[in-house]
């Protein structure tokens, strides 16, 4: 076929052996070269590389636009460039493509731009899985559906076929892999967009804004195209449990740029900031001491919040939250918008904190009991706990007292008086004592039989003095000493071992039988008074008698002749 062109074959062939490096013909396989069209037929373009033959393309691969009536833009003459499939096929022509041609200018074009990290030109054309294909002016480039928009994108029909910059991820050319994102440059457009607007703001300034979203610790609200989040505590001074306990997606709001960090470009926003602060001059308002009402607001494991106004709250420790009920979860003893009466106990106003008690404004149960039950009072109640020292008793006023072991019974060791005691049984028993500033309650029971201190009798512990003597009857004999009896129905007391003499054969509890008489000396008595006795007092005692009676400094008697006489009188 011969060529109409003004160049020469030797033309083509010499300008190729320029491209080619003087390759010859087989260097043109795999390459980028040009050519002229000389002829046009057939809706095939006839080429001329400057082989030994032309080469046919398809007028379609040099359309301008899509469908049958496309304008190809090519004349005789024309100058084209076009990729060299083979340089000879079986019908002894070149096979030429110009969409490999286009494609391979692409990626020229491509891995120049991705290396300088430019955005490039593409249209999305189709769907596949996990995204879609994009155009990259002959390149076919991969964009994954994450990669679409910042937000997911419901329809995608709008995007397709539309010329839009891309940001390429990753390129191989050897696979022919390339994978692109609309996302980075819809962000990257949006963060300079963003740094532009942050520039007019200002912290303290205040403007409206429109709420966009809502999450559990606040809501993000929108200031004319940038978002600013404002935190659920910055939302009222009084306490919100949830945002939307105060706005709604879509109002319009008024709030206050509270800071803007230059780092991250974020933004705090605030409501309660153009509210006047309910903490302002609140210690005088509520000084210590005070007297109110208020609603329980929140309940945790160390205590209650009580809200005592809008925006004002204080902490009721578990501590102070009942006087009798000890380590017990504050649910159980209050619950929430519950109201109740509470006291102020501390007011710190730079921390903005507030100490409140519950039990102080009711009244201290332990000083009602004084009141009502004085020592020596009798009190009966339910053994609530036994211990290894003594008995529980539960007492009015839902208080407990205490009755030791050595005060349970008289005559037997506190061992074996715990156990003639079992809880859940009703008991009576005197006050012995009332503690309200370390809440305790002394209680007896033994003092409540017959010959107790307290009981009537020859010899009660009402009538017993100190130094008085008496005569009493051993009741039990034990290592440590005498339980006595004065008289058949008196007071019971003890003797100590080193009080049953002034010498050591003296003080042997053995020497003494049950029901053994014997005189001894009051010398004191016990928190219970329970009197204490000595015989090694009253020998004493009546020795010092003698002396000053029957002493005298001319009598020329003798200590032995004054005690003999002494006691020959009182033997009369």
């Amino acid at each position: 076929m011969a060529s109409t062109a003004n160049p020469t074959r030797a033309d083509f062939e010499a300008l190729l052996n320029e491209q080619l490096g003087g390759a010859g013909e087989e260097g043109f396989e795999g390459r980028v070269v040009k050519g002229t069209v000389t002829a046009i037929e057939n809706g095939m373009a006839v080429i001329d590389v400057g082989l030994k033959s032309e080469g046919r393309v398809a007028l379609k691969e040099f359309a301008r636009g899509e469908g049958e009536g496309a304008d190809h833009g090519l004349t005789v003459g024309s100058e084209v460039e076009v990729f060299v499939d083979r340089v000879e096929n079986s019908d002894g022509e070149a096979m030429l493509s110009r969409d490999r041609a286009r494609r391979e200018a692409a990626w020229d074009k491509l891995e120049s731009e991705f290396g300088e990290g430019k955005r490039v030109d593409g249209r999305i054309f189709g769907r596949v899985k996990g995204g879609f294909t994009v155009d990259l002016d002959g390149a076919v480039a991969f964009l994954p559906g994450s990669q679409v928009d910042i937000r997911p994108v419901r329809d995608v029909g709008p995007l397709m076929d539309m010329p839009q910059p891309f940001q390429i991820l990753k390129m191989d050319r050897r696979r022919g892999n390339i994978v692109v994102s609309r996302r980075a440059v819809l962000e990257e457009t949006r963060a300079e967009q963003r740094s532009e607007l942050i520039d007019k703001l200002t912290e303290g300034q205040i403007m409206d804004g429109v709420v966009k979203n809502i999450t559990d610790y606040g809501a993000f609200v929108d200031l004319g195209g940038i978002d600013g989040l404002l935190h659920v505590t910055d939302m009222s001074y009084k306490r919100v449990n949830h945002p939307s306990e105060v706005i709604n997606i879509g109002d319009t709001v008024k709030v206050q740029i509270v800071r803007i960090n230059p780092d991250t470009q974020r933004i705090s926003l605030g409501m309660k900031q153009l509210e006047s602060d309910p903490w302002d001059g609140v210690a005088a308002k509520y000084p210590v001491g005070m007297k109110m009402k208020g609603t329980v607001t929140n309940i945790t494991e160390y205590g209650a919040f009580v809200e005592i106004e809008p925006g004002i709250e204080g902490l009721v420790h578990v501590s102070e939250m009942s006087w009798t009920k000890k380590n017990v979860h504050p649910g159980k003893i209050v619950s929430t918008s519950q109201e109740v009466d509470v006291v102020v106990l501390e007011v710190d106003s730079d921390k903005r904190r507030i100490s409140l008690g519950l039990k102080q404004a009711q009244g201290n149960p332990w000083a009602d009991f004084a009141d009502k039950h004085p020592v020596g009072s009798v009190v009966e109640g339910e053994v609530k706990n036994a211990t290894e020292f003594g008995l529980f008793i539960g007492l009015p006023g839902d208080v407990d007292g205490m009755v030791h072991m050595s005060d349970i019974a008289w005559g037997i060791s506190g061992e074996d008086a715990l156990a003639l005691h079992r809880k859940g049984e009703e008991v009576k028993a005197i006050v012995l004592d009332v503690d309200v500033e370390k809440e305790r309650i002394s209680l007896g029971m033994k003092q409540l039989e017959k010959g107790a201190p307290t009981a009537g009798g020859t010899a009660s512990a009402g009538s017993l003095k100190k130094n008085d003597i008496v005569t009493v009857t051993v009741l039990e004999v034990r290592d440590g000493g005498l339980e006595v009896q004065v008289g058949d129905d008196g007071a019971t007391g003890f003797i100590k071992r080193s009080d049953l003499g002034r010498d050591r054969d003296e003080q042997r509890p053995d020497r003494f039988q049950v029901g053994s008489k014997l005189d001894a000396m009051v010398i004191g008595f016990d928190r219970s008074k329970k009197p204490n006795f000595s015989v090694k007092a009253r020998q004493i005692s009546e020795e010092k008698q003698a002396v000053e009676q029957y002493g005298s400094s001319d009598s020329g008697a003798s200590l032995g002749d004054i005690l003999g006489e002494a006691l020959k009188k009182q033997a009369e």
